[in-house]
């Protein structure tokens, strides 16, 4: 395939946001023409004299239409897209200069018509942004594969750093109205259609993800709330391993009872998992403050998530409804 990119880009109320995407768009080492689609969705703080700066340095679109998520938003943008290519940013990503140069290597060697790249923290990140990458990427957490993982069996990409052909895009129908949650339901009908996925390791981004830890907490939370709705719809992907955040807290709560009445040795493995977990953090961030904020971004991670997927699953066995009627919010009206 003589492959032609498109970056397809949606933004809510981030004007500065996507300034500092775009410069790094304007850096990329690679040497071809390259077009990038902006679809505001639906932002009462517009981007446009921002995106107007970039007009005569990037083949660059702009697009307004009303809200309707973010799914929604990347459908309409690979409508509007020239290329046969698309990668699938979030506006809170930061591309190194080589990113674009390295997608490409990697599909001309061995071509799929989707794949996924990892995230990282870059240097002028905060301090919780930095824990938070951390326990979102981290393979001693539920970040797993996410960090970079290179033997991975049918990689699920995530969309904040996703590329998909345009074939496979019009196959499949791109994504559905459920957010979170749209990246997984989307991979699965791509691996249900025949099609191939895997991670580009050298494909990363930077992922500011724009959150303190009480959006981490509800960004989390929502995660496990979904999967139940998932497994539901694709009964084919379940996993024991879903329950693990779940179980973790749902353990910890008992070994501290225990260790109340004279047991500790439950809490005593907890406690070396987390003293595991600060050592693995200190060595990969290179700061002691980040470590000890790794450890809450942890806890708040394996909370969140367990608490919500256990939510979801007992309201989904429960009733006959719908997941769009249990959990209406996690869910955009598309007209």
């Amino acid at each position: 395939m003589n492959l032609s990119f498109s970056f397809i880009i949606p933004v809510y109320n981030r004007p500065n946001e996507i300034k500092e995407l775009l410069d790094s768009l304007r850096l990329q080492t690679y040497d071809k023409t390259f077009e990038v689609v902006i679809v505001e969705d639906g932002s009462t703080i517009s981007s446009e004299e921002v995106i107007g700066g970039y007009v005569d340095t990037l083949a660059i679109s702009y697009y307004k239409k009303t809200n309707s998520g973010p799914g929604d938003s990347r459908n309409y943008g690979m409508g509007k897209a020239k290329g046969n290519y698309f990668i699938v940013l979030d506006s809170d990503c930061i591309l190194p200069p080589q990113y674009l140069q390295e997608a490409e290597k990697s599909l001309k060697e061995d071509f799929v018509h989707c794949y996924g790249g990892p995230d990282a923290a870059h240097e002028s990140f905060s301090d919780v942004q930095k824990a938070i990458n951390y326990a979102m990427t981290s393979f001693l957490t539920t970040g797993g594969i996410r960090g970079g993982k290179k033997a991975v069996d049918k990689f699920q990409p995530r969309s904040f750093n996703m590329g998909i052909s345009k074939e496979a895009f019009e196959n499949v129908g791109g994504y559905g109205n459920i957010h979170p949650g749209e990246d997984p339901d989307l991979t699965i009908r791509i691996w249900n259609k025949g099609y191939r996925t895997k991670l580009i390791t050298e494909a990363f981004v930077y992922h500011k993800r724009r959150i303190d830890w009480n959006k981490f907490y509800i960004q989390v939370n929502k995660f496990g709330m979904v999967r139940p709705i998932l497994n539901k719809w694709h009964p084919e992907t379940k996993k024991i391993t879903y329950w693990f955040p779940t179980v973790f807290c749902v353990g910890l709560v008992i070994s501290i009872l225990l260790a109340v009445v004279g047991f500790s040795i439950p809490l005593f493995f907890y406690a070396t998992y987390f003293l595991l977990l600060f050592v693995d953090a200190l060595f990969k961030t290179r700061n002691l403050k980040v470590a000890f904020l790794s450890l809450l971004a942890t806890a708040i991670q394996f909370v969140g998530y367990g608490y919500g997927f256990l939510k979801s699953t007992l309201y989904i066995q429960s009733s006959n409804k719908k997941p769009e009627e249990i959990f209406p919010k996690l869910f955009f009206r598309v007209n």
